[in-house]
């Protein structure tokens, strides 16, 4: 497990320095800085395992944000040629906010740009895949609708090419989804999809954004920690208690799933209907007709993996089984490592019963939070209403 290994706790500082100074510079070398130490952070975490197809996947990640990086620097040189300021303010040259914009969609993986995420998610651990799939996204997203926001005062046709491409990143989220046999790929274009919903909650406004963004978030970690969860529980050798545990994760995994899949009264619908009663109160009522079209298709995907965990036989969620990563990582024995001592094994026995043990009461913590908290929202604005 990644939280075992000595450096994880400096990588991961790196990386949400990284985003965080991105967030909070005004100046577009302190975002590009930021946005690059976020990348040096986030690649040893990537490639930890010393597997081939982390690397492979770590690679194609790095070789992407680099060009990404580029498109930042470049359109930020334009600005600042015409304007003479590095400051995010001052620049108004619309050729220069959208090779940005690009750039900031490309690090994304949101349509035209998605070809890479899913082959990255294919062959990487699930902590990687849930920083990739929530943490990752956050600074290039804010900084997307700032540019966003200052578009729109240059040309209002930016918003239907906007709206559009979210659209049609619904409908590949969607679509790409229905023929995947591995889960990693099947949730990577998934978070295409719901890329697509942010990019519209972007022409909405940030208030909307960020209560999609908050949502999708704490759902995703519900999904990752539940499939880590079930991992751990798949290499296991404790028996019935093994079998129980991979039974409860997987009525965990079916409510998750729908949550994610915008299944009403969960929270993941909580988001997606703020967008839809936000776009039709900005007279955009059928720019949302994509959007719900691609969402329908990945509830059928989802769907089809909850027949999956409910209908295959054994005792361990079968559907992990597909994923090629599974077969060439274990959790204790990492590739190079010796064999341990006795004693050495029987302590690190202890201290991954105990992880195993944290684990299990977040992700019923969680999971709770996610069946609830959109009942608890959906009865506050119905009381707010009578009241």
């Amino acid at each position: 497990m990644f939280s075992m290994m000595p450096f994880s706790f400096l990588f991961i500082f790196i990386f949400i320095f990284g985003s965080v100074m991105s967030l909070s510079s005004v100046h577009w070398i302190g975002i590009w800085l930021g946005l690059e130490i976020n990348l040096i952070g986030f690649i040893p975490i990537l490639v930890y395992g010393g597997v081939t197809q982390e690397t492979e996947s770590g690679m194609k990640y790095f070789v992407v944000q680099a060009l990404g990086s580029g498109m930042l620097m470049m359109g930020s040189l334009i600005s600042f040629n015409l304007l003479f300021t590095w400051e995010t303010l001052g620049s108004s040259n619309f050729v220069g906010l959208f090779i940005i914009a690009v750039g900031m969609m490309l690090k994304l993986g949101s349509f035209p740009f998605h070809f890479w995420l899913p082959s990255v998610m294919a062959g990487i651990s699930w902590f990687s895949c849930l920083v990739l799939t929530t943490w990752q996204k956050l600074a290039p997203m804010f900084l997307l609708s700032s540019i966003i926001e200052k578009m729109w005062t240059l040309g209002n046709w930016i918003n239907f090419l906007l709206i559009f491409m979210a659209g049609m990143a619904s409908l590949v989220g969607g679509i790409g989804g229905l023929n995947q046999t591995q889960i990693r790929a099947l949730l990577a274009y998934s978070s295409i999809g719901h890329v697509g919903w942010m990019l519209l909650c972007c022409v909405m406004g940030q208030s909307v954004l960020k209560v999609y963004f908050l949502v999708y978030f704490v759902i995703s970690i519900c999904i990752f920690l539940v499939l880590w969860s079930s991992e751990n529980s798949m290499f296991s050798q404790t028996g019935s208690l093994s079998a129980e545990k991979a039974k409860s994760d997987s009525v965990y995994l079916i409510f998750m799933l729908l949550s994610l899949g915008g299944m009403p009264p969960l929270l993941g619908f909580v988001g997606k209907w703020m967008a839809i009663w936000f776009c039709c109160k900005e007279a955009f009522p059928l720019s949302v007709g994509l959007l719900l079209i691609g969402s329908l298709i990945s509830l059928s995907y989802y769907l089809s993996l909850l027949f999956s965990v409910l209908l295959l036989s054994g005792t361990k969620l079968s559907v992990l089984s597909s994923d090629s990563y599974m077969s060439s990582v274990s959790l204790v024995n990492f590739p190079g490592k010796k064999a341990l001592e006795p004693k050495n094994l029987k302590s690190l026995n202890f201290w991954k019963n105990s992880s195993d043990e944290m684990l299990s009461s977040l992700v019923v913590f969680i999971f709770m939070l996610n069946l609830l908290g959109g009942i608890f929202i959906f009865l506050s604005l119905i009381l707010a209403d009578f009241l």
